[in-house]
């Protein structure tokens, strides 16, 4: 084992600046290395980028071309038709009017028109905290100074969802410790405004008060409000556990009654701080796009994705002039400038390499659908690309497809298989996929148990343990059978 390590160590020591370079940029996502490049490009002047770099230049990263030319030629061996390329091949804005509604909007990627474009999504408003909206509604109450504080002081423990967690006498002894001395009365009045307060339900102690204040909230006369009142203060454990008979002796009510006071509560948000502001979005930029043409399904690079990085000019007339003078260090950064553009432009080529010999092995999913996902494992696109499968692993973790079914990482298309009684095999996505079919078109009032499902697909020839079916519904958040059973 410790001569393994070693192995492995050493191996590891003796690779180039250059591949691990390599490894390295394979491993970031579209917007990692984005962020990746900002620092190469501030660190080394030799260094710069270019929306219309040119295919003259040995130097530059050609823009994508269309379809798989790219991943058939060697980078070196790329055609010079860059700006016939690009009028051919569709922006990433094309391919999403191309799919229809079915796709979900994404961002643009890092394309400029050039080096001092403005980047109006800096002027982007940030949205609220949930904090940050009830203090303002607190500023624009009628309080006193000192009950604002409290308000305050209430607010800033809330939780993301808008509870309250912790009881008033915890908040005493907090509020004593920071040399405030607040009685308990005076946390119950500031309770009680931040809970008049918009969103309804925030500053509740538990869910059941969260529902309360939103019931109370509502008209007099809302239909149902007296009984659904009664149902979330006494019942919500009987509700919780869908024992409909049980509810309609307690509430005296009938089914066509439950069902309205079961609508209206359903209609209620238990976690109403969750609609604000949580952080930073991540955003998804697609690496590829995939459609079919004449036929085939084929990839293509998203070309607003591709950063374009060449030799500047300047600095490289500067070397050459002064390579009399000792011109070691920019000799340097020049070296390390064409590493990075060749392996950023072989990152992109591998990615679609990969892409499509995945694209190859699950066209029937671009057809299908999930149903109809085949069994793939890393092993049998590392040996029909002729790479690694740590690094199909690298390629496949953080690259993302923008398809007319929406938009995938890579990694998606992989999974395990069961086998079927004919002697094949079916992805565990497919089978999650008819799990999820058969429980759709359930009978609500005698829902499929994991055991009826696993009959259903051994029925179709599909093998499947019933603690097998569990772990995959649970996978896909499909409540038991019990808790979808409906009145």
């Amino acid at each position: 084992m410790k001569h393994s390590l070693q192995l492995k160590l050493s191996q590891h020591l003796t690779l180039t600046p250059q591949l691990q370079q390599s490894i390295r940029l394979l491993q970031l996502s579209t917007v990692e290395l984005n962020q990746e490049l900002e620092r190469y490009l501030a660190e080394n002047p030799l260094l710069e980028r270019s929306d219309l770099a040119s295919t003259d230049d040995p130097n530059s990263i050609p823009p994508p071309p269309n379809g798989m030319d790219h991943a058939a030629a060697p980078a070196e061996e790329a055609p010079t038709a860059a700006d016939d390329r690009r009028e051919e091949q569709p922006s990433l804005a094309e391919e999403q009017a191309g799919f229809g509604d079915e796709v979900a909007p994404t961002g643009s990627g890092n394309r400029r028109d050039d080096d001092e474009r403005d980047d109006f999504t800096q002027f982007a408003a940030a949205e609220p905290s949930l904090q940050d909206h009830l203090l303002q509604q607190v500023s624009l109450t009628g309080l006193t100074p000192r009950d604002k504080l409290i308000a305050e002081f209430v607010i800033g423990h809330l939780d993301e969802d808008g509870y309250l967690k912790q009881d008033l006498e915890e908040l005493r002894e907090s509020a004593a410790n920071s040399a405030s001395d607040v009685e308990i009365e005076e946390l119950q009045i500031a309770l009680r405004h931040v809970q008049h307060m918009e969103p309804t339900g925030v500053g509740a102690r538990d869910i059941a008060e969260c529902l309360e204040l939103q019931l109370r909230a509502m008209p007099a006369d809302t239909p149902h409000r007296e009984a659904a009142l009664a149902l979330v203060t006494r019942h919500l454990d009987v509700l919780a556990a869908r024992d409909f008979n049980k509810l309609k002796r307690l509430l005296a009510v009938d089914d066509e009654e439950l069902r309205g006071i079961r609508a209206l509560v359903l209609t209620l948000d238990p976690k109403p701080g969750r609609a604000f502001g949580q952080g930073d979005v991540r955003y998804v930029v697609p690496d590829v796009l995939v459609r079919k043409a004449g036929g085939r399904w084929t990839a293509a690079l998203n070309r607003d994705a591709m950063p374009r990085l060449r030799i500047n000019k300047m600095y490289a007339d500067i070397l050459q002039a002064s390579r009399e003078n000792g011109g070691k260090h920019l000799s340097g950064q020049l070296q390390e400038a064409r590493w990075l553009i060749k392996n950023v432009q072989q990152r992109f080529d591998t990615i679609l390499r990969v892409t499509q010999a995945i694209v190859d092995r699950q066209k029937n999913f671009f057809e299908h659908g999930e149903v109809a996902m085949r069994p793939l494992v890393l092993r049998e696109i590392a040996e029909a690309v002729g790479l690694h499968e740590s690094t199909i692993s690298r390629v496949t973790t953080q690259k993302y497809m923008l398809t007319p079914r929406g938009i995938f990482e890579l990694k998606y298309f992989f999974g395990s298989h069961v086998s079927t009684d004919t002697g094949g095999a079916c992805s565990a996505t497919a089978i999650r996929a008819l799990i999820k079919q058969l429980v759709a078109a359930e009978d609500g009032k005698k829902p499929l148990s994991d055991h009826r499902i696993s009959d259903i697909l051994a029925q179709q020839g599909i093998q499947v343990a019933r603690r097998t079916v569990a772990k995959y519904r649970e996978a896909m958040h499909i409540q038991p059978a019990n808790l979808r059973k409906s009145i």
